[in-house]
């Protein structure tokens, strides 16, 4: 019986540190998906010093720390 709670408990862990909600921003159309350990940005944001207005590219972070990034 004790093995099954520490499998749920682990497995509701998981859960809430793991699965992501998305965040709408204000800029232009970015979306963030952040979860506990980790952010997705998925940029779309207004610049108008580009040729086209935006910024777009996609930033990863896990624990805050920055691993990827693609923005131009």
């Amino acid at each position: 019986m004790k093995k099954k709670w520490v499998i749920g408990l682990c497995i509701l862990l998981a859960v809430i540190l793991l699965v992501p909600f998305p965040i709408q921003q204000k800029d232009g159309g970015t979306v963030q998906y952040k979860a506990i350990l980790y952010s997705v940005y998925d940029l779309h944001r207004i610049d108008l010093d580009k040729d086209d207005g935006f910024q777009d590219g996609i930033i990863v972070e896990i624990l805050g720390i920055e691993i990827f990034n693609n923005a131009e």
